[in-house]
């Protein structure tokens, strides 16, 4: 969704940004939210995956410097991927109650 913009000014979009924490990098983080930045502002910055396990201990610090919100979600069983679900289902309630202009 691309919303009218006058044609000499950068977008200020309202962005949406839903990380799955489980498969992108905490190093990743700073280089997205600066890219964002080129069309707008993150206001709902969300990183969903299980904070117990060991895999996600480097994003703990980046969720608090870069004010991204963490929404626990636990491995109940092994190969089913319930963080992407979790994602999806936010996503669309996003989509629903929020004014946004991209995700």
């Amino acid at each position: 969704m691309q919303p009218d913009q006058p044609s000499n000014s950068a977008p200020n979009w309202r962005i949406a940004l839903l990380i799955d924490a489980d498969n992108v990098s905490h190093t990743k983080v700073a280089a997205m939210l600066a890219e964002l930045s080129k069309y707008g502002t993150a206001n709902i910055r969300r990183a969903y995956g299980d904070w117990a396990s060991t895999g996600l201990k480097g994003w703990k610090t980046k969720l608090h410097d870069f004010a991204i919100r963490p929404i626990q979600q636990f491995s109940y069983s092994t190969g089913k991927n319930a963080t992407d679900i979790a994602l999806v289902i936010d996503a669309m309630e996003l989509l629903y109650t929020q004014d946004l202009d991209a995700f």
